[in-house]
Order: C-alpha cells, then sequence, then structure tokens
C-alpha cells in the first residue's frame, strides 16, 4: 500500500514537472529538414506545366487530377497543340488574380481555335465525393457555413461539407476562368490566385491545380487597371507567354524533380503542430491556437539526389574555353 502511494506520489511530481517543462516545439524549419526521404513524393512530370515567360521567368504548376480529370486532360491536350505558345498574362488584379491565356477568348472572331480533340465546353468540376479521396483531416473546423471539415489530400488543401470535397480558392491555387454558364471553361484562360483567399468562389470555378515554383513572377507582375478588375488596357502591357509545356513532353535535362511533403505522413503531422501556434521570446502574448485550410501549405522542394546528379555532372562538364587573345 505504501509502495503504491510512493508510485503515485512520484509520478504525480514527474508529471507537473512535465508541465512545467512541455517538450520544446520544433520549428517548420526543423520538421521540414529531419522529414525523411519516404515522407517526399515526386511529383509525376505528367501533372507537371512548365510555363516559361518572356522575361525568362519560369512559373510551374502541378495539376489536380484527383479533382479535374476533366480539365486536366485538356490541359494536356492544349500543351501538345502548343495553344498557349504566344498567348499572354493579360489581366494582374491586386490581392486576387493572375490570369492569363487568350485574352480573346469570349469573342468569336479573334480568339484561337483549340486544338483538334479539346472540348469545346467542360463541364463543371466543382467538387467530387469524399469517397474514394485519401482525405487527411486537420484538427481544427472552420465556420459551418465554409464547411464540415478540412484538411488535405495528395498535395492539396480540401474542404469537406454534405459528402462533397473541393479545393477552395487559397493562395497559389489555379481555376480555370468560365462566363455565367457553369460548363463554359475550355480551360483555355487560367487564373492563380495572388491575393487573399478567396473563399466565395469555392464551388463556383474549377480548381484545376496549384503553383509549386514560380509564384513570385506573377505576383509581383505591374496591376492592371483597378477600374477593370485588373484587365491590362493596352496589349503591350500583357506578358507574353513563351512556352507552356507538360513535363513528360520535356527532355529528362529540362525537367525539375520536384517533391512534396506527403499529406499522410508524421512530418506533415509535425508541421501542422509547429505552424499552428507560433511561440518564442518576440511574441507579446500567446497566439490563437488554430490552424486554417489555407494556413499551411505542402511544402515543396526539388529532390536533393537530383540536385547532386546535377551537380556531379557539371563538375564533369569540360570547361568552356576562353576567347583567344589577340
Amino acid at each position: 500500500m505504501l509502495k503504491a502511494a510512493v508510485a503515485l506520489a512520484l509520478a504525480a511530481v514527474v508529471s507537473a514537472a512535465a508541465a512545467d517543462n512541455p517538450p520544446e516545439r520544433k520549428s517548420a524549419a526543423d520538421v521540414l529538414k529531419e522529414a525523411p526521404a519516404d515522407a517526399w513524393r515526386s511529383i509525376d512530370q505528367r501533372n507537371l506545366v512548365y510555363i516559361t515567360l518572356k522575361n525568362g521567368n519560369r512559373v510551374v504548376i502541378e495539376l489536380a487530377e484527383d479533382f479535374a480529370p476533366r480539365h486536366a486532360e485538356q490541359i494536356r491536350l492544349l500543351a501538345a497543340g502548343r495553344f498557349f505558345d504566344g498567348l499572354s498574362v493579360y489581366r494582374v488584379q491586386d490581392n486576387f488574380v493572375a490570369q492569363f491565356g487568350d485574352a480573346d477568348g469570349d469573342n468569336p472572331a479573334k480568339r484561337r481555335k483549340l486544338p483538334r480533340h479539346a472540348a469545346a465546353k467542360l463541364a463543371p468540376e466543382f467538387a467530387r465525393p469524399l469517397a474514394g479521396l485519401n482525405f487527411v483531416p486537420l484538427e481544427d473546423k472552420e465556420p459551418a457555413a465554409l464547411s464540415d471539415q478540412i484538411g488535405y489530400a495528395g498535395s492539396f488543401p480540401v474542404a469537406v461539407k454534405d459528402g462533397e470535397a473541393w479545393i477552395p480558392h487559397c493562395y497559389g491555387m489555379v481555376g480555370a476562368a468560365r462566363n455565367n454558364e457553369p460548363d463554359s471553361s475550355t480551360a483555355s484562360e487560367l487564373y492563380v490566385v495572388i491575393g487573399q483567399p478567396a473563399r466565395n468562389l469555392d464551388r463556383q470555378i474549377t480548381v484545376v491545380g496549384r503553383v509549386v515554383a514560380g509564384i513570385e513572377h506573377l505576383a509581383a507582375l505591374p496591376r492592371g487597371n483597378p477600374n477593370n478588375l485588373g484587365f491590362y488596357d493596352k496589349a503591350a502591357q500583357r506578358v507574353p507567354i513563351l512556352s507552356l509545356r507538360l513535363g513528360s513532353e520535356l527532355p529528362k535535362s529540362q525537367q525539375t524533380d520536384y517533391q512534396t511533403l506527403r499529406t499522410d505522413s508524421p512530418s506533415f503531422k509535425d508541421l501542422e503542430a509547429s505552424r499552428k501556434r507560433m511561440d518564442g521570446e518576440w511574441y507579446a502574448r500567446e497566439t490563437p491556437d488554430y490552424q486554417g485550410v489555407c494556413d499551411l501549405r505542402a511544402s515543396v522542394r526539388v529532390n536533393p539526389a537530383s540536385l547532386k546528379t546535377a551537380a556531379a555532372a557539371k563538375a564533369k562538364a569540360p570547361a568552356k574555353a576562353g576567347k583567344a587573345k589577340k
């Protein structure tokens, strides 16, 4: 009996000490640095879209095939048909979107002809059934008017309501512009969210993907006319697109092995915890213990192994001969 009492007393002391000295929270940088190789997955080059702008900058998009398969296939057809080559970024609205593609898409006399086999209009893919989706819920919830549950699936943020799942309009998400009719999108005009989340557009427009690299090249573009939804007034203001290619079309030497942190991995849970509440000497007061669906993004990196391979190849390459001296 005495032994049991002593054991309980010791347990209480240990518990109190643990409460007074909680384990140190890992920073997001530490979580990502310590994440094992199997916590990362390489993104299929078939689902990567490489956009090269005239100024030489490159933007890379991952297609959301599990949420918008028809739109993803249409974009592949447009890429294979070189549809976007020579078109432009023609709208940049502050704190909202950067839009690119066929600026004359609404004008039958001027719009560019779609490639063979491309659909003249696409059925909306605003949401999909939650069933069959590898959904990883976050600990927190948001107001019921927005969703019943939030989380991630693959690389993408997900909101759920009444058995439907969709990708919210978070920063960096890519949508397919449409007219009034829900089935009026052809995926020939796309936009990237470059401002605060536009959740009022959720389940109103098909989200086709997310930017995995180069969003700064869109977010830093000059803004268009604020009185005309950010559209550029003059064609000369538009930023030309040199090319838009699928990763699977490119030679290996021009592909980048982008990896995303697996959202079903323990490392992702650690990342969620690290960003859920920020603390440290700098903070004047305790921050809210809350993580919204747009607050946490699936991290992306270039495969370290491919970087080492590229560095080794560069080191072995013969040095270029200098100009001959006169």
